[in-house]
Order: structure tokens, then C-alpha cells, then sequence
């Protein structure tokens, strides 16, 4: 039996599911030669298990090299100057990789492991820290019991990382009261798009827009009258309904949420 939870990238996903159908195939022809009256498992099980042996094979054929440690790391090197201040001068550039914004190295050293290394004059390194956890885990089981998922207005999403309201290379405390719960489309919205969040006297976030607006809290749906059903036939009442009655009258194209938020906002100006 194989318990897996996670979450893949539509990259990863879609090279998963291709495997994830070559091995279902061959597992479905392996039941097909099962004597009658044996136990024949569900499409959940043989995905399940075929997503084992895809693991297995990995792990198998050195498909994932490496010491155990350092196998799943992503490694940016960044100066101090240049994490404290986006502005300074300073390398931000991945492993072996391409370079990365300045505000991108800060979000990702929001919440991940950290190596501090000093260099000479002449850029040779003379000490190398021991790799510490930004956030410690004991805290950041706190973290996620209080916040439950994202704090951003309106979003919520359980699958979130820890965000240094005060940057730790600015001196930021890493406690519970510097940090919040962001997804990781809010947490870029936050460092890299403008977004500011600052935690008030009372205890509360409050999130504002580039322009400086403050983002409202999203209000909670509202209830379902019992009789739901009987109010929305009486305020259609004469409605004909057919197969094209919900048709789109549009071309398909996707609509532009910021302008749209930004027509329907009530301090909205100049639309």
C-alpha cells in the first residue's frame, strides 16, 4: 500500500501522468490474467500503486542522484547587502543557474534553510555556518494552528509559506508576531508586485494595494434561507430554461481581474 500526499508543478504533473498511465496499462494487463474470483483492485489502488512503482523505479535507475540531504534543494547565493536592500549592489543568481531578482531572494529566504558563508577580499570562502531553518519547525507548527491557511484578503489556501513582516536581514524578529501564513501566488504579490501587509496594535493584518488602498477583509458568505429553493423558483418564475440558456456570448478570451477589481472598487478613480 502506498500513502502519498503532495503537490506537483503542471511540468512535473504532466510527465507523472504520462508514466501514471504507462504503469496503470501495465498493471491493468497484469489483473487481466488473474484467476476468477480473486480480488480485482479499484482505479484508485492501481493509480496508487502504479505511482509507487514509478517512485521505485526512479529511485531504482539513480534517476535521483545525490546525498539525501541535498537532493530536493534549490541553492541561491545571495549577498547581504543585497538581501537587506534590493538596491544594493550584489549577486542574486542560482546555483549553477540563472540570476534572480533581489526581491525574489527575499521571499524565498522568508521561509527556508539558511547558510551563512563568509569570504575575503578576494572572494575565497573562509567559514561556512552550520544550515539553519528560517522559520524553526516548532514554530511553525504554531504558525499554521493560528493563521489556518493564507492570510491574504479573500484567499485562505492551505497550501502556504511563512512571510517575515519585518525581513529578518532587516532585523526582523522570526516570531510569531512577524510572521504570517501566504500562499505562494500572494507571497510574490507581497515582495515582488507592490502589495504591502503590516501587522497593527491589535493584533490584526491589514494589506494594502500599491496604490495605497487598504484591502478589506472578504466578507463571509452569506447563509442559505431554509426555503432557497422556493425563493429562487419564485424570482424566476416564467423563466424558460433550455440547453442554451447559459451560453456565453463571448469570444473565450480570459478576463483582465486587475482592471476588472479596479472598475468595481469604490475608491476606484479615472475608469
Amino acid at each position: 500500500m502506498f500513502v502519498i500526499r503532495g503537490r506537483l508543478t503542471p511540468e512535473v504533473g504532466a510527465v507523472v501522468r504520462r508514466a501514471l498511465t504507462a504503469a496503470c496499462d501495465r498493471t491493468s494487463a497484469e489483473i487481466q490474467v488473474n484467476a476468477p474470483g480473486q480480488h480485482v483492485p479499484t482505479m484508485g489502488q492501481r493509480q496508487a500503486d502504479a505511482l509507487g512503482m514509478i517512485a521505485e523505479a526512479a529511485l531504482h535507475h539513480d534517476l535521483d542522484p545525490g546525498a539525501p540531504g541535498d537532493r530536493y534543494q534549490v541553492v541561491l547565493h545571495v549577498d547581504a547587502p543585497v538581501l537587506a536592500d534590493p538596491n544594493q549592489p550584489g549577486q542574486s543568481v542560482l546555483e549553477d543557474g540563472p540570476y534572480s531578482s533581489a526581491e525574489n531572494a527575499r521571499r524565498l529566504a522568508c521561509d527556508g534553510s539558511r547558510v551563512i558563508m563568509t569570504h575575503d577580499a578576494e572572494g575565497r570562502v573562509v567559514e561556512v555556518g552550520a544550515r539553519t531553518r528560517t522559520i524553526p519547525p516548532a514554530l511553525r507548527r504554531v504558525l499554521q494552528h493560528r493563521d489556518r491557511g493564507c492570510r491574504f484578503p479573500g484567499c485562505g489556501s492551505r497550501f502556504t509559506q511563512g512571510h517575515h513582516i519585518t525581513h529578518w536581514a532587516n532585523g526582523g524578529p522570526t516570531t510569531l508576531s512577524n510572521l504570517a501564513l501566504l500562499c505562494r501566488r500572494h507571497h510574490r504579490a507581497v515582495h515582488e508586485e507592490g502589495f504591502q501587509v503590516e501587522r497593527l496594535p491589535d493584533g490584526e493584518l491589514e494589506f494594502r494595494h500599491p496604490n495605497g488602498w487598504v484591502l478589506p477583509q472578504a466578507p463571509p458568505s452569506p447563509g442559505a434561507p431554509e426555503n432557497a429553493e422556493e425563493i429562487l423558483r419564485a424570482q424566476n418564475a416564467g423563466v424558460r430554461l433550455d440547453a442554451t440558456s447559459l451560453r456565453p456570448n463571448w469570444s473565450g478570451e480570459r478576463p483582465n481581474l486587475g482592471y476588472v477589481i479596479d472598475v468595481m472598487h469604490p475608491r476606484a478613480i479615472g475608469h
